[in-house]
């Protein structure tokens, strides 16, 4: 009988997503995102800074891949905070939407 391991979903896992993603998009930036998704773990600013090297283009095209879990977000609110910076000013920090900021913290803050 095989015994079958139940795993726990903890959020995205960014570093499959990331190697997928370069791997099929853009091989080129392998190196420079190597050292980032070496880690075991990934912070907030690895996937920032990873966002950063991918997207350096700006297009508006590269925001439908974002994806935050409630640890991203809280840490983003929680440096919101730190820096009393308005939502409109947090969203310019992490490139989101203001109207994203606000919904994050309806559901989180409220």
């Amino acid at each position: 009988m095989d015994k079958q391991v139940q795993t726990i979903n903890t959020g995205p896992n960014y570093k499959r997503i990331y190697h997928d993603f370069i791997e099929s998009k853009c091989p080129d930036k392998r190196e420079y995102v190597k050292k980032y998704l070496s880690k075991d773990t990934m912070s907030l600013s690895d996937v920032l800074k990873i966002n950063n090297i991918i997207f350096l283009d700006g297009l508006s095209e590269s925001q439908k891949f974002k994806s935050y879990d409630k640890q991203a977000i809280f840490e983003m609110l929680d440096y919101q905070k730190e820096h009393q910076l308005n939502n409109s000013q947090l969203a310019k920090h992490f490139k989101l939407s203001r109207n994203t900021v606000t919904k994050w913290k309806r559901m989180f803050l409220v």
